[in-house]
């Protein structure tokens, strides 16, 4: 058998090219031979046999495309003959039965989080900021420049230091053009005053007024369930006043999502203050004495069951479905097998993926949520001239995901194969262990802030073109799909999975080497590089057509 090629599923009619294949090549597998009759870059695909017009093509084992002109057996398959498509779904009270993966490595462990009063455990310990409009905004960047660079939270400072050397040469009328900007250590601001506080976070926006109310109604839960998530110890609100999502709303929405809700909250009203001046310095006055307590928290061990991981793909390529997403699959599998939570989420990213989820849902509620979800997105991108199958982008469709059917049935894998226990909308709250879905857009950030709000306190992310995307108070954990990226750009990966595509490692085993690092990261004792980087990364999603 060639291992220069994968069948994904048996029923495919296409092999996926793990390296680069030339026109005229001879590729055997399974029985078969196939010569090429075009070039084939790796993760692209080519036919296994001749199709008419208007026939299928599987992926997945399920319908990924339709051929738009004749195409033969060795062909490279593009976008010039290949166009989305998909079946219909429907729920159908499927029995479906689960083997879960063997747990005995993992039974016994634990990870060191902070243990909040509402029994959830946090995987880091940050102070949050948000303002209410985006009036507030720069008042936000003002304190940020300000308790960052003081209190030792701001990795720009290493930045801060090449821009003071290019001053020197330039003042010195030195040559700039080859200059080395190499700086010490020492000349960085790394001393963290506080230990136990992991960072000042702030959620600039754009939103709070100006736009519709429901938008500033969505906007309201999200800012409340960032507050009242495990891994923040506490908030300070900036409001100008007369806008429209006022701090009452705000305030309703967090005692709803929960009634005992008792952390640290300073609220400062700047058409109440005296002056700027005055805001800003009583909400840094009154944030530094919280975080003295905060820092009084220390992480304590809590069982895996304690666990949320959020699973997510951007900047995908046609390796993704094969390599990172069904690894980050298994490892969703193992802790879904162990009591955590698991959140799926990116709806236009599960076209064509939908019965095998509606499959997997014990609960007929849950399902017709679901297809209520899928068929309002659906059709909302329709009305907009748009639609799902205009998700992928250009680099998507550059390598290899040509169509959004085998984009999504790729992205559905990280997801793992246990049963659905629950369907959120955008900013509900997870409740049930297990594996839940969650109505995000696909877009990186819309979808990473979604996670957050409905209470990933971990996000893994897989990449297989690269990606800085992050999220301000949930660490996200960056998986390559091939060693090439993960090699270029090895300052933003953390987890290499080309050894999969290279046959020297299973899923299974990266899957589980996924969960190791995801309970050291929990645990503080590795530091995931979108943290590192503060890529912090925050977009409110308004309702609309977002892809």
């Amino acid at each position: 058998m060639d291992m220069r090629v994968l069948k994904v599923h048996p029923q495919d009619n296409v092999l996926v090219a793990l390296q680069d294949l030339k026109d005229g090549e001879v590729v055997a597998y399974a029985d078969h031979v196939y010569q090429l009759l075009d070039d084939v870059a790796a993760k692209h695909k080519f036919f296994t046999t001749d199709l008419e017009k208007g026939a299928a093509v599987v992926m997945y084992g399920v319908i990924v495309g339709r051929a738009t002109q004749e195409v033969h057996a060795g062909q490279w398959m593009n976008t010039e003959n290949v166009a989305h498509a998909t079946s219909p779904y429907q729920y159908r009270s499927y029995d479906y039965r689960w083997t879960p993966p063997d747990i005995s490595r993992f039974q016994d462990r634990t990870f060191n989080g902070y243990h909040r009063n509402d029994g959830h455990v946090g995987t880091a310990n940050y102070w949050l900021f948000m303002p209410t409009v985006f009036c507030e905004n720069r008042n936000l960047d003002v304190i940020r420049e300000a308790l960052h660079h003081e209190l030792g939270y701001a990795v720009t400072d290493k930045y801060s230091a090449k821009a003071r050397l290019l001053r020197e040469l330039y003042e010195q009328g030195a040559s700039l053009v080859d200059a080395e900007l190499t700086i010490r250590e020492s000349e960085v601001n790394v001393d963290r005053l506080f230990s136990n506080v992991d960072g000042i976070k702030f959620l600039n926006h754009q939103g709070g007024c100006g736009g519709t109310r429901q938008d500033a109604a969505v906007l309201s839960k999200l800012l409340a369930a960032y507050a009242n998530h495990p891994n923040v110890a506490g908030v300070t609100v900036l409001s100008l006043g007369c806008q429209n999502l006022q701090v009452q709303q705000f305030l309703d929405d967090l005692y709803t999502l929960n009634p005992k809700f008792d952390k640290p909250l300073l609220i400062f009203e700047q058409q109440q203050s005296r002056s700027e001046e005055q805001l800003i310095t009583d909400a840094m006055h009154q944030t530094f004495l919280g975080l003295v307590e905060a820092n009084k928290l220390m992480r304590q061990p809590a069982p895996l069951s304690k666990l949320t991981l959020g699973v997510k793909c951007g900047a995908s390529d046609g390796f993704s479905g094969i390599s990172a997403n069904p690894a980050v699959g298994y490892a969703a599998d193992l802790l879904v097998a162990l009591g955590g939570t698991v959140l799926l989420a990116e709806f236009p990213e599960l076209c064509g993926a939908e019965q095998n989820l509606l499959d997997r849902m014990p609960d007929e509620a849950s399902a017709l949520k679901f297809i209520s979800l899928m068929q309002a997105y659906g059709a909302a991108a329709e009305q907009a001239g748009s639609g799902f199958h205009m998700n992928p982008s250009p680099g998507n469709i550059k390598d290899g995901l040509i169509t959004d059917a085998i984009k999504s049935n790729g992205a559905a894998k990280k997801g793992g194969t246990s049963p659905v226990v629950d369907v959120l909308d955008y900013t509900e709250r997870a409740t049930k262990p297990g594996l839940n879905l969650v109505c995000t857009p696909g877009n990186d950030v819309e979808a990473t802030t979604g996670k957050a709000a409905s209470g990933a306190t971990l996000i893994v992310f897989t990449t297989g073109l690269g990606t800085p995307t992050g999220n301000p108070i949930c660490p996200v954990i960056k998986v390559a799909t091939n060693s090439l990226l993960a090699q270029r750009m090895a300052d933003i990966i953390d987890i290499d999975c080309g050894p999969i595509i290279a046959g020297v490692q299973t899923i299974e085993e990266m899957g589980a080497g996924i969960l190791e690092y995801c309970i050291r990261a929990a645990s503080g004792e590795v530091v995931p590089k979108a943290v590192m980087l503060n890529q912090d990364d925050f977009i409110p999603w308004k309702r609309g057509v977002s892809l």
